[in-house]
């Protein structure tokens, strides 16, 4: 017999729709297929690796300097190297910048700004690059990447002291109102990196003294912290009757948006204004502040002082005194009273309507509905919007008495009055920005050019070209991405925090041009290798490119990296098996020195197969790519001839590295210089090793 439960039984087949006629298949294997299919996505999502994510208003100091710079911009490292040098020959002879005392390096830097106003551009271009390089940290003279950064850091303050961030800042004015630039960049049917040189170079030099001084450590001297003060004020308020240095950086925005300034560098722009509105608004990267000024988010509890303080106010706020709350004018019986025999019987309605008019008083209430009250009214969350929201109110109701209110001049506010009249053109320009930076974004005619300060003036011919180019437009992409969210997160999170209807009203702009599509936009894909995506070259990044010779990029290491093979790659070594493990370990010491100094690290049994398993040249560097080349401080010794230093082949080092390389006895003989006769010549330049 049939079983009448089951799926189909005594019944035709329908196909899908209800009915019974057609020759598909039942329709609960669909449903139940359907809810396979999704409960395998579902559990696919928990065997998602961690990601290593801190939240913060900012990545680390290096990092966020290293995004300046496209890898298309690395030669012009090294101009910025010889516009220094030559300059500082023609001043200061017989001595370099780290060996002259505070008072000669003061007094250069006086000479460079008087150098910087004169009317030839390209005179003018190059002692702006010269004022780049000690920006940049002098690294022709540093051995490390540290004392890159170090001295960058310590550049960027003498520069400030000495006035140059005014001067450059009198620079981008000029520069941004050239209408010859913007005419010739309007007439080029392509814009490359080379119609902003001048621009990036102004730019570069005000985001490192940003960047550079709003860095905090314990370390800094009391005139640092000071000059940190001035500067936030400086960036606050309008100088020499001009805007705001924020909303200058808006109007480029605005402007590059509408198509009349093509050439403007977009990336640096939009860095540089994320990191002058938090220089304005945050003294310290802190992701407390919300519990800083919010007085209800503290965990500490309130002693009885407190309590008793806030329960007043919360009557005079309510403008009741419940009278019951009091002590009782007259005692309660007392609870030995003979209690009546006869009990009376009220009915379970009034048979009136109730006269109740005021909902909100307790008059009446027995005395533990006044204390549940008094306690619930010490222990409820209020927000700042709440009492924000409460006082205006009251504003509204009683105008004349109690008056017009004083707000006070915070740089927050100061901020949102500068943006009011334009912020609906400032909302629709980054959200533009951000929908072609966007990687499901298909390319339009029409759409704004994004990579205008990434191109190169000359396109890539070859395959290793194209592939390098590649990764620095995506690595250009979520950059832009990064310095747009976190700049509105952090509008958002300021104005919410001066006014509640300042975040209301930035957020209704935001909805207005179509934010939240734009959102789900990012979200529609695969949002998971979108994330874990690494699109970066470490030796490319700065300073580590600066302190060494860049390794020779091949197309085969290059796409290596390029399709990330390595987490691949290491899954192969679980197959035992030697000629495929020899390999994969093969494959992997090609690539290991682009995969930055934090791979190495954390793969270090990887790395200690490869050293005992792959054979090795003498000098080869697979597994310190990142020190490579590194230059020696030039100091009073530099002319003279060092010895090269004198290696014993019998050391266990030199014997260890001998068990390695050679494979038998011939080998260790000719490794040696002891060859066997009839055995080829060495090449010129190979002898004994």
């Amino acid at each position: 017999m049939e079983d009448p439960a089951a799926p189909g039984a005594g019944s035709p087949p329908t196909n899908g729709n209800g009915n019974g006629s057609g020759k598909g298949k039942p329709a609960a294997p669909k449903g139940r297929e359907a809810f396979r299919s999704q409960r395998r996505e579902s559990e696919g999502s928990v065997d998602c690796p961690t990601l290593e994510f801190e939240y913060g208003d900012a990545d680390g100091h290096a990092a966020e300097l290293s995004e300046l710079y496209s890898y298309t911009e690395n030669p012009e490292f090294t101009t910025n190297r010889r516009c220094f040098e030559e300059d500082f020959k023609t001043q200061v002879q017989g001595e370099e910048w780290l060996e002259l005392e505070e008072d000669a390096q003061k007094a250069y830097v006086m000479g460079l700004l008087d150098r910087l106003e004169v009317v030839s551009r390209e005179r003018r271009l190059k002692v702006a690059r010269a004022v780049l390089y000690l920006a940049q940290g002098t690294f022709g003279e540093c051995d490390s990447e540290v004392d890159v950064l170090h001295w960058s850091r310590y550049n960027c303050f003498l520069l400030y002291q000495m006035g140059t961030f005014s001067a450059f800042l009198e620079l981008l004015h000029m520069e941004i109102d050239n209408s010859q630039a913007c005419s010739s960049a309007l007439r080029k049917p392509a814009i490359s990196i080379a119609d902003s040189t001048e621009l990036r170079v102004l730019l570069s030099v005000l985001y490192l003294m940003v960047e550079n001084i709003r860095l905090e450590r314990e370390t800094d001297s009391c005139g640092w912290r000071t000059a940190r003060e001035t500067f936030r004020t400086e960036l606050s308020f309008s100088t020499h009757n001009q805007e705001p240095f924020a909303l200058l950086l808006f109007s480029m925005v605005t402007k590059f948006c509408s198509g009349l300034a093509p050439h403007f560098p977009i990336k640096k722009v939009l860095l540089l204004l994320w990191k002058v509105v938090m220089q304005l608004l945050t003294k310290q990267d802190s992701l407390d502040i919300y519990n800083e000024r919010d007085l209800f988010k503290t965990e500490e509890p309130a002693t009885e002082e407190e309590e008793e303080s806030a329960s007043d106010g919360e009557r005079t706020l309510d403008g009741e005194l419940d009278l019951l709350e009091q002590d009782p004018l007259v005692p309660p019986p007392s609870s030995q009273a003979p209690l009546s025999a006869e009990r009376v019987a009220f009915p379970k309605g009034l048979p009136w309507a109730p006269k109740v008019r005021d909902t909100d008083t307790l008059v009446g209430l027995p005395r533990p509905i006044h204390e549940s009250v008094k306690t619930l009214k010490q222990h409820k969350y209020v927000s700042i919007a709440d009492v924000q929201i409460k006082n205006e109110e009251e504003l509204e109701k009683c105008p004349m008495s109690l008056g017009e209110e004083v707000v006070p001049e915070t740089p927050c506010e100061i901020l949102y009055q500068g943006m009011l009249y334009s912020l609906p053109q400032y909302m629709i320009a980054l959200l533009k920005i951000l929908l072609a930076a966007a990687p499901t974004s298909k390319a339009k005619t029409d759409s704004i050019n994004i990579l205008a300060d990434v191109l190169p003036e000359e396109m890539p011919i070859t395959v290793l070209q194209s592939m390098k180019l590649g990764i620095d437009v995506n690595r250009h992409k979520e950059i832009i991405v990064k310095s747009i969210s976190a700049l509105l997160l952090l509008l958002l999170k300021h104005f919410k925090l001066n006014h509640i209807y300042q975040f209301e009203y930035v957020s209704q702009h935001l909805v207005f041009a179509n934010c939240i599509p734009l959102i789900l936009k990012f979200f529609n894909q695969n949002i998971l290798s979108y994330i874990t995506a690494k699109n970066g070259i470490s030796v490319l990044d700065y300073p580590c490119c600066t302190i060494q010779d860049l390794p020779e990029l091949t197309t085969e290491s290059l796409m290596l990296v390029v399709f990330k093979s390595a987490p691949i790659l290491k899954r192969a070594l679980k197959v035992k098996q030697a000629m495929l493990q020899l390999y994969v370990l093969k494959l992997l010491k090609i690539q290991t020195k682009y995969l930055g100094r934090q791979w190495r690290k954390s793969n270090m049994k990887t790395m200690s197969a490869i050293y005992q398993k792959v054979r090795h040249r003498m000098n080869d560097d697979w597994a310190y790519g990142n020190a490579k080349g590194k230059k020696k401080s030039r100091g009073k010794s530099r002319g003279k001839k060092q010895k090269k230093p004198e290696v014993d082949i019998l050391s266990p080092a030199a014997m260890l590295n001998l068990y390695y390389i050679a494979h038998n006895v011939a080998d260790c003989l000719q490794l040696r210089g002891f060859r066997w006769p009839g055995a080829a010549k060495a090449k010129k330049g190979k002898g004994k090793t």
